[in-house]
């Protein structure tokens, strides 16, 4: 089994039809364990011609030799660079527009499964830093794509400097900004509209947004921990995101709308 050492290796059945079907990369070729013969390989065996990609049987212990550490479950995909788009683009990947950004995500498989679930609740795109989870090289892209149940090859993403940069945009199209943080005038989330076109901004669990910014945000959410007032006491960035986005889907699924006012 030889793979060009400049390409990611993505691990999984999963993750390799995520890739295939998504077009957020180039994908070279699939490798398969060449005794797995189930309906899930035959599936992707499927999606690799649909697609012009070739696939290749190779024995369990290169693949294992291949993925190191990381489980691989008999499929790796050898893939190019993640592809962005131009951060204007996002709005018009879905009407009305859901988008999100995590920022100061520090561990990789957190960052996955947050996009997971932002993927599920029907976020149609995300911004990131240039330095990202998901770009070339970093290392991360198959924990990412395994824990995110292949969701970060399938949605958008755009390269932005900051959270300041992607809350502008939003704001210059007519898009709420949205913001998890503890300050004086935070809400809980269930007080927010979010039948509106929606930008929700995500901070990590050990710095959070940055305060100057979170003054700038529309709406400033926090979810409610029981009694507890504490930040420390907060949920995590993998709960506190699918509260959210599934906050927003539950919302616009709703005919009549289910919003309290504030």
């Amino acid at each position: 089994m030889q793979t060009d050492p400049r390409n990611e290796l993505l691990h999984g059945v999963i993750a390799a039809e995520a890739v295939l079907h998504g077009g957020q990369r180039e994908v070279f070729r699939v490798w398969l364990d060449r005794h797995r013969a189930d309906a899930a390989t035959r599936r992707l065996k499927k999606a690799c011609k649909q697609h012009g990609v070739r696939h290749s049987p190779t024995s369990r212990s290169a693949l294992d030799e291949a993925a190191g550490n990381e489980g691989h479950g008999g499929v790796i995909a050898e893939v190019g660079p993640r592809r962005f788009v131009e951060p204007g683009a996002l709005f018009s990947t879905s009407d009305p527009v859901f988008l999100a950004m995590l920022d100061g995500v520090e561990d990789p498989f957190n960052f996955g499964q947050a996009v997971r679930a932002l993927y599920a609740a029907g976020c149609t795109g995300l911004f990131v830093r240039e330095r990202n989870w998901s770009q070339h090289g970093s290392g991360a892209a198959a924990v990412v794509a395994r824990a995110s149940a292949g969701a970060t090859e399938r949605i958008a993403m755009a390269v932005v400097e900051g959270p300041e940069q992607a809350a502008d945009l939003a704001q210059q199209q007519g898009v709420m900004v949205v913001a998890t943080g503890q300050t004086d005038n935070a809400v809980p989330y269930t007080r927010v509209d979010f039948r509106e076109p929606t930008l929700l901004m995500i901070g990590g669990e050990r710095r959070g947004l940055r305060r100057s910014f979170l003054a700038q945000c529309a709406s400033v959410v926090t979810v409610p921990y029981g009694d507890a007032v504490d930040f420390p006491a907060a949920l995590g960035t993998v709960a506190a995101t699918s509260v959210l986005a599934f906050e927003v889907a539950r919302q616009r699924s709703s005919t009549h709308g289910s919003t309290a006012k504030p």
